[in-house]
């Protein structure tokens, strides 16, 4: 097959982006052309076309450039094709059977919640619930999309909300400013979990937390969602199932969690 104009172009861009993947943190122009051994001008020229799409963030202040939210997205549609619903899926089951209730499978899609499993308890009277599998929710509401943005760097959550107007609410609960949103996710990394009480549905609380892949990104989030007033397991034990299966999904996927965090 005959080469076409573009090729080089297509190729540079995917070795920039393999590149950039296998670095721990973010890295300066210079680095990207020394270590791929391309031309200065054409490597910046295209590190901008790849900020532009999103797959690539510039630090200016540092002068350095990583990965981009578009770049995490393409590998969570990877995993969401096989690999975590088959790993996945029983372990919400487990959660679901050990919790006595309604639990969950999700990813962040841009910046919404997509919810690929759910599992409802087999005893009891199952809570009706708008998070069935395949249902959007705005990530900043959900504890299962705020588990994954609290790992995110500041650049990829500015991205996914850039203002005020990119929140919005479903109750009277929630994050309705920016500064807020990033507050609530400094102190939910810290905890190790997220939660929501009611800023999805009035009366229903959940708890959240997420799984990691090889490159320690943030990949998926198991949750847990009860009646507020008719909880069949205590706050502890939800929290120590989701984080459990989070850690065995991450185990499974030969994935890397930040240092002590199970």
């Amino acid at each position: 097959m005959a080469q076409t104009s573009t090729s080089p172009a297509v190729g540079r861009s995917l070795d920039v982006l393999t590149y950039l993947a296998g670095r721990p943190g973010p890295v300066p122009g210079s680095a990207i052309v020394r270590d791929l051994d391309l031309p200065r001008s054409s490597t910046y020229h295209l590190l901008q076309v790849l900020i532009d799409r999103g797959f690539v963030v510039h630090y200016p202040e540092e002068r350095t450039y990583a990965l981009g939210v578009a770049a995490f997205e393409i590998g969570s549609a990877y995993l969401r094709h096989g690999p975590l619903e088959h790993r996945g899926r029983p372990l919400v089951r487990r959660l679901a059977t050990t919790l006595s209730e309604t639990a969950h499978l999700g990813i962040l899609h841009g910046s919404e919640t997509l919810y690929l499993l759910k599992e409802q308890p087999a005893e009891g009277i199952p809570v009706t619930l708008v998070t069935d599998v395949g249902v959007r929710l705005p990530a900043s509401l959900t504890a299962t999309g705020r588990s994954i943005l609290a790992h995110l760097s500041p650049a990829q959550v500015r991205a996914l909300f850039p203002d005020d107007a990119s929140l919005v609410l479903r109750t009277t609960s929630g994050p309705a400013r920016r500064t807020d949103l990033v507050t609530l996710l400094r102190s939910e990394r810290r905890q190790g979990w997220s939660e929501e009480d009611g800023m999805v549905t009035a009366g229903l609380r959940s708890v959240a937390a997420c799984a990691f892949d090889h490159t320690g990104h943030p990949v998926a989030a198991f949750s847990v969602t009860w009646r507020a007033d008719r909880a069949r397991s205590s706050y502890e034990a939800v929290v120590a199932g989701v984080r459990s299966a989070a850690r065995d999904l991450t185990t499974a996927l030969s994935g890397v969690a930040p240092a002590g965090w199970f």
